[in-house]
């Protein structure tokens, strides 16, 4: 083989393929520089709470091989604290890896034995890339494959995104739309169904559906991600644990638990955790229910405020920037709109998992880096919808009451409130006659002797209606 020329800007390091060019600074080695040459289909890389939970990995596997006296204590240490330096985010520019790439991850697992190989022969005084103090394999890697470790960093990732931020988030959401629910709880409009009109009912109440569906969606989720927890670490190549001592796996997902306040627990089955990722499609099964809730409720408020003039106008969202280039004046809901978007995203980023899932076959999965980057990207996604929506747009939401009364008022499905009395088609007549004559229905109702402007006036009570039950009924 021929030798590689010497460049002062770069190292020369050796896989078992031959001699490899390093940028001198480097802390990753060969594997990952010939990763990074070929991989070249994106400028995508793994987000930060995935090498985070890495880092975290490569550090309950130091810990555990240490004290099962498979490593020497200052190689351990080592390795743990360039380990956690990883987890920290110290070298998050060492991890050059595409998301495109090999479908078990095992360029992205190399690149965090490389790396956290190289720190820890600096910690021992050694220089970097030097795999005689600390070896990638040998000793990051000891007890481990990338098989069973980047399925494991998926979950650990997930997990903590959900427990950490996620689930606060969505359930902030939930609480600020029921305090708006509260707020406008005697705020009567005209309900619509077909976006037609409909009976009377408040603001309070529509808002208090949106209130329940994010405290619903927080209950998928928090159900969903009960399946992440459990960990395939230890199950090696193919889930049977070869070269991994018997007590590795408890060890390593026991520090995981006490390090993120996660009840970790190792797999029923790894050949099931690693040759399939049911967990992580649940999950973004899950994330996609809750983003066609907020596409509703978006929805839902950009009808609200249209407006000023020719829409519905019946609430007023919070101004944030102007929204024409060419029209002075006018604002859009532009809040509401980007959060649309972003979830629009996550709906697809689920069909990617999906697809993911289904490729590969036998022991292992091949999507698992796709996988990866889209579960956890759907889950900060979301994550900033929803402090976005309870930060930006909810709390400033506020109701053109008048509006919204004469509306209820003037509708004719008012007459829903007669049809005890006088029957459905009769009913019927009525509004029909009220339209054709642009006139009010308590007029006709009273001019064909139905009933008395003092019963009619108690009956047509667009408050009394909201709160449902039975107003009228044949005597």
């Amino acid at each position: 083989m021929e030798r590689i020329g010497l460049d002062p800007e770069y190292r020369i390091e050796k896989d078992t393929l031959g001699e490899m060019r390093v940028p001198i600074n480097a802390y990753y080695g060969a594997q990952t520089a010939r990763a990074a040459e070929n991989f070249k289909f994106s400028d995508l890389r793994f987000p930060r709470p995935f090498i985070r939970a890495l880092g975290l990995i490569k550090a309950g596997a130091a810990k555990a091989n240490m004290e099962l006296g498979l490593i020497p204590r200052s190689l351990g240490e080592a390795i743990y604290a360039a380990a956690l330096e990883v987890a920290d985010g110290l070298h998050d520019d060492q991890f050059v890896v595409d998301v495109f790439q090999t479908g078990s991850g095992t360029s992205t697992n190399m690149n965090a034995n490389e790396v956290i190989a190289s720190r820890a022969a600096e910690l021992i005084g050694g220089r970097r890339g030097d795999k005689t103090l600390v070896h990638p394999n040998d000793h990051v890697n000891m007890g481990q494959s990338t098989n069973d470790v980047i399925p494991t960093a998926i979950r650990v990732a997930a997990a903590s995104m959900i427990h950490e931020s996620l689930l606060k988030r969505l359930d902030l959401l939930a609480s600020t739309l029921e305090l708006k629910s509260q707020e406008f709880r005697d705020v009567v409009k005209s309900g619509r169904t077909h976006l037609q009109d409909a009976v009377p009912m408040t603001l309070g109440q529509e808002f208090n559906g949106y209130a329940e569906m994010m405290r619903k969606a927080v209950y998928r989720v928090r159900k969903a991600s009960e399946a992440l927890l459990e960990l395939p670490i230890g199950g090696t190549a193919v889930g049977t644990g070869l070269n991994a001592h018997p007590e590795f796996a408890p060890r390593v997902v026991r520090y995981l638990s006490d390090t993120l306040g996660i009840p970790f627990v190792t797999s029923r089955s790894r050949f099931e955790a690693m040759g399939a990722q049911d967990a992580c499609v649940e999950v973004s099964g899950a994330l996609r229910g809750v983003a066609g809730s907020i596409l509703k409720i978006c929805n839902d408020l950009r009808l609200l405020s249209s407006g000023p003039v020719t829409g519905f106008g019946e609430i007023e969202i919070p101004a944030v920037q102007p929204g024409s280039s060419i029209m002075p004046g006018k604002v859009n809901p532009v809040i509401v709109e980007a959060s649309m978007l972003a979830a629009c995203m996550i709906v697809g980023y689920d069909a990617a998992i999906f697809e993911a899932s289904r490729v590969g076959e036998l022991e292992l999965n091949m999507g698992l880096p796709l996988i990866a980057y889209c579960l956890l990207t759907s889950i900060d996604l979301l994550t900033r919808i929803a402090a976005s929506l309870a930060d930006k747009v909810i709390p400033g939401i506020t109701a053109n009451e008048e509006r919204c009364r004469l509306y209820a008022e003037s509708s004719p499905s008012t007459i829903t409130v007669l049809a005890p009395i006088v029957g459905y088609d009769r009913a019927a007549e009525i509004a029909k006659r009220a339209l054709k004559e642009r006139r009010p229905i308590k007029e006709i109702v009273v001019e064909m002797g139905i009933m008395s402007r003092e019963e009619i006036e108690k009956v047509f009570d667009v408050r009394r209606m909201a709160e449902g039950g039975l107003l009228t009924s044949r005597k």
